[in-house]
């Protein structure tokens, strides 16, 4: 069931209004549906949402309003989710390590698509139903991304060959897919993901009817956009040169660049200390900025006063906490803020709409849990081309 909540103009007359003491997401539904067309439009196949980027109903019921319809899942809780956003939402189960619970569940929901990177996840699959895809995951020393998955998942390329045989011999559709990394920005990354799945279905004599490039497309962190018709246009290219039997129809799992654009991250100075240099907000690690450790400090900051106005002071580094009483709960070093911050100043994050809210705590009794919807973004560029 889609639900679309009353909107606000935007997060500073939300802000001005209400002087909210707890950190508030603000979403653009507008930016959100318009990103997830430019996708549909620009990436040469299928574009499915990966949900643990943000698993949120307002998420999910405006992806399904922008054309979205096919799910990457990796649990049986995101699967009744992208259910309940839609009824009829093709599932693809792409998480390649599972209990046999958890098999049990893909197949009672009808998921159509399953990774597998290992021989015994491989046996776990004995049930699906041969009208299914089976996609061997692989991994590559690819550099390009802010960090890569291939530690934890994703087959070499000999073993890749034989769990192509495996699944092609057992009857089910045979795929290969994987995952550049997160925050890629780099064409090649994909460009030699796409060239080994080819050799290695040729090693394997297996014709793929479908390619899964993954996610990992990036977003705007420090201000600069990312070129993703570049990486599309790779994509498409590459595809089309090095299957020289037959090329596989394409597609793609973006989670973080569908939803990062579309949301503000609203947090506030509740205490400053050392003439200002050390700073506490309402959320930290434990909370929306938890990737922020992770991923580097973000440069797309602004800090507004109680009345509304802008503090335009020259910037200074800074040293963070968020709000827990935890010494860990310290963003990195040298967030640059105004140098008239003031307490009770709210610090806005914009872009910060993957994996805030999907991975907040309820650390010490605080997290992010407020979702206002506005009609536009104040501060963040116009929609997405």
């Amino acid at each position: 069931m889609q639900q679309f909540p009353p909107f606000w103009s935007d997060p500073i007359s939300h802000l001005l209004r209400q002087q909210p003491d707890v950190p508030v997401l603000y979403l653009s539904p507008q930016i959100l549906q318009a990103t997830a067309r430019r996708f549909r439009g620009g990436f040469p196949g299928l574009v499915t949402y990966a949900v643990k980027a943000n698993d949120r109903p307002e998420v999910l019921d405006n992806l399904v309003a922008a054309g979205i319809d096919t799910f990457d899942v990796a649990s049986p809780s995101e699967m009744a989710a992208a259910r309940r956003a839609f009824p009829q939402a093709v599932l693809h189960y792409n998480n390649p390590v599972r209990s046999r619970d958890e098999v049990a569940a893909g197949i009672a929901n009808g998921v159509a698509s399953w990774a597998v990177d290992d021989p015994t996840e491989l046996s776990k699959l004995a049930d699906v139903p041969k009208s299914a895809e089976l996609a061997v995951r692989i991994a590559l020393p690819v550099k390009g991304a802010a960090y890569d998955f291939g530690a934890k998942f994703g087959a070499t390329p000999d073993l890749a060959v034989e769990l192509l045989r495996r699944v092609d011999q057992g009857g089910w559709h045979a795929s290969v897919c994987f995952h550049p990394g997160t925050q890629c920005e780099d064409p090649r990354a994909w460009a030699a993901y796409i060239t080994e799945a080819a050799r290695i279905c040729e090693r394997a004599g297996v014709t793929l009817a479908r390619l899964n490039v993954g996610g990992g497309f990036a977003a705007d962190r420090c201000g600069k956009v990312p070129d993703l018709n570049a990486v599309f246009s790779t994509i498409r290219a590459v595809t089309d040169r090095v299957f020289t039997a037959r090329t596989p129809a394409l597609l793609c799992e973006p989670g973080r660049a569908l939803v990062a654009e579309a949301f503000t991250l609203a947090t506030r100075i509740k205490g400053m200390r050392a003439g200002g240099r050390t700073i506490y907000l309402n959320d930290g690690i434990y909370g929306g900025l938890s990737e922020l450790r992770d991923m580097g400090l973000s440069r797309r900051i602004r800090v507004i006063a109680v009345d509304g106005t802008m503090r335009q002071g020259a910037p200074i580094p800074r040293v963070v906490f968020g709000p827990t009483c935890d010494s860990l709960d310290r963003l990195p070093d040298g967030l640059v803020l105004p140098a008239d911050a003031q307490d009770g100043d709210y610090v806005l994050f914009d872009g910060l709409g993957a994996y805030s809210v999907a991975i907040s705590t309820d650390f010490n009794g605080y997290g992010l849990h407020d979702i206002v919807s506005v009609q536009r973004l104040t501060g963040n560029r116009n929609l997405p081309a």
